[in-house]
């Protein structure tokens, strides 16, 4: 009476993925604040030159992408070869 129908697989992006979004959030964040504090009037300097945030972001940015993408891939075929595995146990 405690049957339960197996579910298909679902999606889970792994670690790399959520590691590269963690570095783009840490990396690129404070400078996309300071420019989005800056659109809106916030700080007293309307055209701040936020250096090290960018730099920041200029050595994050790449790897990160590389990390999420990477990521999605990897999270992409291992999700496809367990469907696989559950549509052949299926039948």
């Amino acid at each position: 009476m405690n049957e339960t129908t197996p579910q298909p697989p679902r999606f889970h992006p792994g670690v790399l993925f959520w590691t590269g979004l963690v570095i783009f959030a840490v990396g690129s964040g404070p400078l996309l604040v300071t420019i989005l504090l800056a659109a809106l009037g916030v700080t007293k300097d309307p055209n701040p030159n936020p250096i090290g945030f960018g730099i920041m972001a200029m050595f994050t940015f790449y790897p990160s992408l590389g990390l999420i993408v990477g990521g999605l891939m990897a999270a992409f075929f291992r999700h496809r070869a367990a469907k696989k595995r559950f549509h052949n146990h299926d039948a």
